[in-house]
């Protein structure tokens, strides 16, 4: 739906289903009462997500002309797409496969240029669409500095050629899209200096036809708020250092991570408890710690964050577990929900991306206290956006 200053959705990777047919059904069950509670009377946008499986589905016309027309029934639009998951993402173990394959490969290349193709012919006229993406890769898969690097410099010639591509659709169309590199923990690109530092060093540094100010045009900043949130980055900083190079934010995926400061080592069992809670077996929860000297300590997943909970020099935890938005105290747990109030008033104050999605994917595998039927936690939250862009 269209605020006063973005269109606003909610990312459908929280409904399951791989194939475009049963992702369809999901939408067709859940997508129309979730917009009479949010907008009855106006246009509502969609941030869908396709796996490969379903974006080659969808390759058929058919398939894709009669989704175009239930869009049109519904009064309902798609100007964003999460291109970052391939492969399944629900009812399976997909901890650091969800990186997979990663920009390396021709498969995740292929896969995104089919998005486009998709998005392409669903997107309104006049708007523009964007497509969010995996930071390159996943560091733990490589040995060292030499073999990042070289991945690097591979992944960076695929996201030119997805550059290039949009380019020549611009020219074509006149339709503007743009790929969104999502920094998250222990990816290539981690946060927003490393972001910039790849931008600037490396994608404007490689061979292409294309001008640094087209490949800004198109290659744009995912800004995930809980991946910024549990890394401690100041966004005020970020975002006006952002503004001054040029480099655009295609997308605010809106998100708030688990927070924990940490008592003294004696106090800390109840508190450990609470956080086990949230160690589940399908999703990557990536923690990082901020210690007294304010270093950070990085931990691959909960489970070895909780291995080390006796560390006497950390003094907040903050993982990579997606909670309800609306939800900052959680009792013993809290959220990175000021982050978000944070990032949406500098976005209300002065704009700086069209596209607003929440992304809350966890409802399934959170503990049973936070857990309420689907429909309802999503409208939830969209208010609870609405209501602050509205303050």
């Amino acid at each position: 739906m269209k605020t006063s200053t973005a269109h606003l959705t909610y990312c459908t990777n929280i409904h399951a289903g791989e194939t475009w047919a049963e992702h369809f059904i999901a939408l067709q069950k859940n997508f129309p009462q979730i917009k009479r509670a949010l907008s009855p009377d106006a246009p509502m946008g969609i941030g869908l997500r396709l796996s490969n499986i379903a974006s080659v589905d969808l390759q058929d016309e058919n398939k894709l002309q009669e989704f175009q027309k239930w869009l049109t029934e519904k009064d309902a639009y798609v100007f964003t797409m999460n291109g970052f998951p391939y492969g399944g993402f629900h009812h399976t173990v997909v901890k650091d496969h969800v990186h997979a394959p990663d920009w390396t490969t021709d498969d995740r290349l292929n896969y995104t240029l089919r998005l486009f193709n998709i998005l392409a012919k669903l997107l309104p006229e006049g708007m523009d669409g964007g497509i969010s993406t995996s930071p390159l890769s996943y560091k733990p898969w490589f040995a060292n500095a030499t073999e990042r690097k070289a991945a690097t410099s591979i992944a960076t010639k695929n996201i030119i050629k997805v550059a290039e591509e949009l380019y020549k659709i611009k020219q074509l169309t006149g339709v503007t899209m743009h790929l969104d590199v999502e920094p998250e923990p222990d990816g290539f690109l981690e946060s927003g200096r490393e972001f910039m530092d790849w931008f600037e060093g490396d994608l404007l540094r490689a061979e292409t036809g294309l001008s640094g100010e087209e490949l800004k045009q198109h290659i744009n900043l995912c800004y995930d708020v809980c991946h910024f949130a549990i890394g401690y980055e100041p966004h005020a900083e970020i975002i006006k250092e952002l503004d001054k190079k040029g480099i655009k934010v295609g997308k605010i995926q809106i998100s708030a991570a688990l927070k924990a400061p940490m008592p003294d080592v004696n106090e800390r069992e109840e508190l450990i408890n609470a956080l086990s809670k949230y160690n589940e077996p399908t999703y990557l929860h990536q923690v990082i710690a901020r210690c007294n000297d304010s270093s950070l300590i990085r931990y691959p997943d909960l489970p070895d964050a909780l291995a080390d909970s006796a560390n006497p020099v950390v003094k907040e935890w903050r993982a990579h577990f997606h909670v309800p938005i609306f939800i900052e105290d959680m009792g013993l747990v809290r959220s990175t929900q000021s982050d978000i109030v944070q990032v949406l008033d500098l976005q209300k104050n002065s704009p700086f991306t069209n596209h607003l999605e929440v992304e809350t994917y966890t409802w399934e595998v959170l503990p049973d206290e936070l857990k309420a039927p689907l429909d309802e936690s999503i409208v939830r939250e969209l208010e609870w956006v609405l209501s602050r862009i509205k303050k």
